[in-house]
Formats: structure tokens, sequence, C-alpha cells
């Protein structure tokens, strides 16, 4: 099943949009409603918040007075993170009933206001985070539901940042225009977006793919991007998953690239990449079947060396490559070399640049973007490699220190190249 996080601050049309997917046909998990329920009278939530909070906090009929439950905890952060220590743990019990009952293939919206602030992003293939100015919120909330102004602002200081919420959000929604304007985005996404998703994770199949090479000018957005990939990417698999790095164009500042963005997943070996390939697949990167080496070239001629594994991304928005290397193999060396490299020297990174730009253009028109990717392999033999070896020998590079020499590979020998990166 495709699984959305949905999130936003108070006041920000969060709820239209969790109901309008549900008429869309989403199962709809509302975390407020199921905190409502596992505190209703006679349940062993409510005990546990009287006994933490006094009775005085129940209302003549026995019920949770929230007004005055409210009042306590959004003015007290102690408190507050007491009561969430009560609540949450139910709510996620009860929303994984719901979802474990959810049929094959569909899209699952989980309504979580405190989603930043509980740190669940990873557990999500998209975080949805429904947006409005501050000042908007602020008059919704004073003009519609009768909050003082120190209210409104005290319920909105105890959230997360608009900003956090920005930066783990893999959609957000503008919610400052009218109805209408937010439930047309709210179509417009389920149709182009997620039952697209949905339909590859469902079918184990990558995001379709076409058209000529496109360089991009550089997005300071990729590095973010990324990032929250590879968490979702070690959440699927954290006992196996030695790192996931940020390689290719997209992880050097400044570098024109396709907007492709290429990850690097360490393993122990190639039976665990295989083992954990439906875990990945279910995390929304089916593999990319057929594709089994990288690219082999002079200096280390052993087949074996080269084998990998390549999954895709089954989101039709986020096109990404995910390269599970061996830890220690001449690919997997070559990648993080290779991008520190182009870190660290303006000349090769605009050399590189100008490769790019040439290639691109001599096959503008082709239909894939095989060609392209071809066609840099001699630059990659006959430039980039010389040069990415004298600068790790004189600036005393070395890959990172996860890896065991008992794999069978010694990580800091010169490789060849790697062309499947953008």
């Amino acid at each position: 099943m495709l699984k959305i996080g949905l999130t936003g601050g108070i006041a920000s049309g969060k709820s239209l949009v969790a109901t309008r997917l549900e008429e869309l046909g989403a199962v709809l998990v509302d975390a407020d409603a199921i905190a409502r329920e596992v505190v209703e009278p006679g349940t062993p939530g409510l005990a546990a918040v009287v006994a933490a909070f006094g009775p005085e906090i129940l209302d003549g009929d026995g019920r949770l007075d929230r007004p005055r439950l409210g009042a306590i905890v959004f003015q007290e952060p102690e408190r507050r993170a007491e009561l969430n220590g009560i609540v949450h743990p139910l709510v996620r019990e009860r929303a994984a009933a719901v979802i474990a009952a959810a049929p094959e293939g569909a899209v699952v919206v989980q309504d979580i206001p405190l989603l930043v602030e509980t740190g669940q992003q990873n557990t999500f293939h998209l975080v949805l985070v429904v947006d409005a100015p501050e000042d908007v919120r602020l008059q919704r909330m004073t003009e519609h539901r009768g909050m003082t102004e120190a209210d409104a602002r005290s319920r909105m200081a105890a959230q997360a940042s608009r900003q956090d919420r920005l930066d783990a959000a893999d959609v957000v929604l503008p919610n400052s225009g009218t109805r209408g304007e937010l439930l047309a985005a709210v179509d417009r996404l389920w149709n182009e977006r997620l039952l697209p998703f949905a339909r590859n994770i469902s079918q184990g199949t990558v995001a379709a793919r076409s058209g000529a090479p496109v360089l991009a000018a550089p997005h300071s957005d990729w590095e973010r991007q990324a990032a929250s990939l590879a968490g979702r990417l070690q959440a699927a698999a954290p006992e196996d998953v030695l790192a996931v790095d940020h390689i290719g164009s997209t992880a050097v500042p400044g570098l024109e690239a396709k907007d492709v963005i290429d990850l690097q997943l360490a393993v122990a070996d190639l039976a665990t990449a295989d083992r954990i390939a439906p875990l990945l697949g279910a995390a929304g990167f089916p593999l990319w079947p057929g594709i089994l080496m990288d690219s082999q070239l002079p200096g280390r001629p052993d087949p074996a060396a080269w084998s990998k594994r390549l999954h895709g991304n089954a989101d039709p928005a986020r096109p990404v490559n995910l390269h599970v290397r061996v830890a220690g193999s001449p690919g997997w060396r070559f990648a993080l070399c290779f991008r520190d490299w182009l870190r660290a020297d303006p000349a090769a990174r605009g050399e590189y640049a100008a490769e790019k730009r040439r290639v691109a253009a001599q096959h503008a028109s082709d239909a894939t973007t095989a060609g392209y990717a071809e066609d840099k392999e001699a630059w990659f033999r006959e430039v980039a490699v010389p040069g990415m070896e004298r600068w790790a020998e004189s600036s005393g590079w070395q890959p990172p220190s996860y890896i065991s020499t008992s794999r069978g590979f010694d990580s800091a020998s010169p490789v060849s190249s790697n062309s499947a990166q953008s």
C-alpha cells in the first residue's frame, strides 16, 4: 500500500484535505479522532490521564474536559510531553490496526497533527503538508473558532514551526486562497501522483521515465530531498543498511544535473542486497530488473567486483536511482570519491559540467538517456579516474570507516568509472 503522512499547523486546512482524500478513495486514519476514542470513559487511556493530571480534568459526566486539560498542557511543555507519552502509544496501536485492515494496493492517509514533532516522517512514502501563513491561521482561529489571540498563539507555539514542517514535506499544498483552489490541488495530486505511485508499488515497477537528457540548474533542495529519501531507506531495513549516501551530480553544489537523485546504499554483501530487495520495494524503491553490474573498465578486471543492484523510485514525481553496492567494492568507492573530488575541485567540477553539456546536446533528440550515459564513458575513463586518483592521493582522502576488510575488497585501491550517475 501507499502510506501518506498528512500534517499541517492548526487552522491550516488539513482536515479539509483529509476529507477530500477520503472522498477520492483513500483509507483515512485520523489521529485526532483516534486520540479522542482512546480516552473515552472506561478506557485505560482515560484512567492513565486522570492518574497523571487529577480528577479535576473530568467534567460532570466523567468525560475528559478538553478545554481544561488544554489550558494546562499548552502552557506547560513538560505536562504536554507527559500527556503525549500516554496518548500517542495508544493512538499508534489503534492506527496500526486500521492500516492492517486496509485492502492491498490502497492509498492510506494518516492525518497526524504532530507528525513532525513525533519524528514519524520516515514511516511514510510521502509527507503531505497543508500550509498557510501564520497570520492567516491566526485570523481563522480568532474569527472562526472564537479563540483569543493569546490562546491561538499558544496553540501555534506548541507545534512544530512552519519551517520545520516545510523541511519535512515531500508535497506542500498552499492554503491561503479559496476552498475550491485547495480541493482542485488535492484532486490533481491524487490523479497525477498518488494513484500512479500506489499502482507502481503494488506492481513492483519503477515509475516510467522517457525523454532526452535535460540538465537542470543546481537546486538547493536536492540535498534536503536526498536526506529525506535516505531516512526512509534506512528505516526500511535498519539492521542491514550500513549507510545511504547522496552521490552523483545532484550531490555536488553548483553542478548542473538531470533532475534525478542518485543514492548509494551500502550493504555487507550481495546476498544482503537480494534479501532486502522486497523491503526496499515496499518502501517505494522497486528493483530495476536486469541491471546487475557497474561499467567494468581497466583497473579492476574481475567482473564480480563490479556487481551491484539497481533500484528506482515508484514515485512518478521524484526520479531516483538507488545503487545498492557492497561496502568496499570499487563501484562503491568510486561513487564517493568522485563526488568528493568534484565538491573540492572547482576546475574538475567545471570540466565535468562542460562534458555533460556537450553530451546532452548530442543526445537532445533521443527518446531515452541511455546514449547520454554511454557517451560519458570515455571522459570517465580518460579524465575522471586519473584526476580523481591524483586528488585522492594528494588530499589524503579515505572512504568511510564503516566497511570491513572481511568483504574481500581493498577500498583504498584505485578504481574505474561508473556512468550510472546523473
